[in-house]
């Protein structure tokens, strides 16, 4: 017998919300080995390895370890969030305009604040003409972490409610990344990755489902698109939404189901914490610490990530239901939206990518420390108010 459509979706979305925890737990350990080794004697082979440089001179693609998993393997996890973007816009939550407002409204909220707040406080400082973008994404596997081990009294509607907005929180990190970083545009390689982008949707439209097709195109538009001037991960995304999200008559599953099903676990438990592994590592003495709080780009980003994302995401959400243009999922209180406002502030990968991807040195060091610092403040201070929810919960069950 074939399941139902909505219970598919449900399905679909618990899968999606058990990956990404597990991978937000592999994040976290994975951030602690690259902190434990660049801060002890294995710190030199660490940066060593880091900085080791491999590839083809010829086709500028002698990059370093670091810059092959910021630019090459996070394409992987660019690629898995287009797909689920696509998903959500055509067939998910965000498809119905009611439901969808509250959390759109909410994650654009909660990018233009963190970005006016770290604008303002970084204003003049070296390096803030792009910094400023550094505190506008959440980290979705991060969060979701951080939710399913505190949130366990908290309402499902809840968690697609921080689903929905961390996808549309995505993409508009993707539109920063491919608007601010592209230094420059080469026309050819520009044309080819467009072409290439059309190969691509036209063998979806003609219902080609051989890897031997596909794999080859994926890497070609890579390839283009790093050659292009635009941000390499920027082709993962273009890919993701050109693939088809409605199954046939008679098909198990659309082809946007069955890659995310399969690359997910890939990106969530393997792309996302070697990124992590290679871009935390930072170094946390007193001196690094205290660098830091007297930096004014660091103190605009920690500020950005913790206050901005939380009166951005909340104030919204309030203003939006008093105005009667989006209204609350089933179940979730006031408390609910505010605790998940502050677990928005949790902006691990794509801040930590986008500090790489705007400063340089030091600066994008210090950065670095202060996105990790307001990330680990936002969760903990997150968690114990999920806590708290969920022993009040238990309390009236009882």
């Amino acid at each position: 017998m074939t399941e139902p459509a909505p219970a598919r979706g449900t399905a679909a979305l618990a899968r999606y919300l058990r990956t990404e925890t597990v991978g937000g737990v592999v994040l976290l350990v994975a951030t602690a080995l690259a902190l434990l080794a660049a801060n002890s004697p294995l710190g030199g082979l660490y940066a060593g390895v880091r900085d080791f440089a491999v590839g083809p001179a010829a086709l500028h693609l002698d990059l370093t370890v670091g810059e092959w998993v910021k630019d090459g393997l996070l394409a992987v996890f660019f690629f898995v969030a287009g797909l689920e973007l696509k998903r959500e816009l055509v067939v998910g939550e965000l498809a119905d305009r009611r439901t969808a407002a509250l959390p759109v409204l909410a994650a654009f909220g909660g990018m233009v604040v963190p970005a006016i707040i770290a604008f303002a406080v970084g204003h003049g400082a070296p390096g803030a003409g792009q910094a400023w973008a550094i505190p506008v994404a959440t980290d979705i596997a991060f969060a979701l972490g951080v939710l399913s081990l505190a949130g366990s009294g908290i309402p499902a509607a809840a968690r697609v409610f921080l689903l929905s907005l961390a996808v549309v929180d995505d993409l508009g990190a993707i539109i920063v990344i491919a608007v601010l970083f592209t230094a420059g545009l080469s026309p050819l390689p520009l044309l080819a990755a467009v072409l290439l982008g059309a190969a691509y949707w036209f063998a979806q439209r003609r219902r080609i489902t051989t890897p031997w097709l596909y794999v080859p195109l994926a890497v070609a538009t890579w390839l283009a698109v790093h050659g292009s001037g635009i941000h390499a991960t920027i082709a993962g995304v273009a890919l993701g939404l050109l693939t088809r999200v409605r199954a046939d008559p008679g098909e198990d599953a659309a082809p946007s189901v069955r890659l995310e099903h399969r690359l997910q676990p890939w990106s969530a438990g393997l792309v996302v914490p070697v990124f992590a592994f290679f871009a935390a590592g930072v170094p946390v003495n007193g001196a690094a610490l205290g660098a830091v709080f007297h930096d004014r780009i660091s103190i605009a980003v920690m500020a950005g990530l913790f206050f901005g994302k939380f009166i951005g995401i909340f104030g919204t959400s309030y203003l939006a239901v008093r105005l009667g243009i989006g209204a609350r999922p089933g179940g979730v209180t006031w408390r609910d939206i505010s605790a998940l406002a502050v677990l928005g502030g949790v902006g691990f990968t794509v801040s930590l990518l986008i500090a790489e991807l705007s400063l340089t040195g030091d600066a994008a060091e210090r950065a670095k420390t202060a996105v990790l610092i307001a990330s680990a403040l936002a969760a903990l201070i997150a968690a114990a108010l999920l806590l708290r929810r969920g022993r009040r919960t238990a309390r009236e069950l009882n």
